[in-house]
């Protein structure tokens, strides 16, 4: 007796674990960066060379915050992405670039715990990588597209 695994029929499915974690992430980042306060995140793009780093800090919280959450519930992906994706591009060529590929760099083991240096551009390609497969891919069941209007021609989340 042979039991066949149709993947198929669990693709649809795949989505929804990019779609929770991707989406949480950027909320989370955005809602740091307003903890933080956003003039301290203002100051730091002032300092990378951004212009308009106000407006700039803002637009990110902004597209971080709602972006996060268009993705966590499946809303016009496609058209978030592009928005996400420069700020994820911005910070790996203004920050992450020179540190490297690995986001995670051990330092040193002391009595206080690890020590970590600064983290290269791995997690922004990631994010990159998830975003583009929730775009070629679709949102997966559940999705918000469902029972919202187009926008710009595209489709629809499939509807299974």
């Amino acid at each position: 007796m042979t039991t066949s695994f149709d993947v198929s029929n669990r693709q649809r499915w795949s989505a929804i674990p990019l779609r929770v974690i991707v989406g949480y992430g950027f909320i989370a980042h955005g809602y740091a960066k307003v903890m933080n306060g956003a003039d301290h995140f203002a100051a730091s793009l002032q300092g990378l060379g951004v212009p308009a780093p106000h407006l700039m800090a803002w637009a990110t919280i902004g597209f971080e915050i709602l972006g996060g959450l268009a993705v966590l519930v499946g809303a016009y992906i496609p058209l978030i992405s592009v928005p996400l994706t420069v700020i994820l591009l911005v910070a790996v060529i203004t920050v992450h670039l020179p540190y490297g590929f690995t986001s995670i760099k051990l330092r040193a083991v002391t009595a206080a715990g690890p020590q970590f240096g600064p983290p290269g551009y791995e997690t922004n390609l990631l994010y990159i990588a998830a975003l583009a497969t929730l775009v070629l891919g679709g949102s997966g069941p559940f999705a918000a597209d469902r029972w919202l209007p187009r926008f710009g021609g595209h489709g629809r989340a499939e509807r299974q």
